[in-house]
């Protein structure tokens, strides 16, 4: 018996919602961080990327730079620079403007 079977290329992961979840929605599980690829209905299973480049909202951008590690505030449902309980969402590739930072996710 192998010790490993090829499953997926690992770009997304499958999960179960106890609600229903669009398309865009940031969603942690432990310590898991993905964005939901399509609108999920509750109980049935969807897609969460966990790759790819990301805008997500933040409070303002002053202090932020290209390179920092982004974490999500999912109570607030920003991203930001403070680690405390946030989790890792990425690093950022870019400062579009507005209240938008864009991340590069990394899982």
């Amino acid at each position: 018996m192998p010790q490993a079977t090829f499953v997926n290329e690992g770009d997304a992961v499958d999960f179960v919602p106890t609600s229903a979840v669009p398309a865009g929605t940031v969603v942690v599980q432990g310590n898991l961080v993905g964005v939901a690829r399509r609108d999920v209905a509750a109980n049935q299973t969807g897609s969460l990327a966990v790759v790819g480049v990301f805008d997500l909202p933040v409070t303002a951008l002053t202090g932020w730079a290209v390179g920092d590690l982004a974490y999500w505030n999912a109570a607030a449902g920003v991203a930001t620079e403070t680690v405390g309980t946030n989790k890792l969402f990425g690093k950022v590739v870019g400062l579009p403007g507005g209240n938008v930072v864009r991340v590069r996710l990394n899982q």
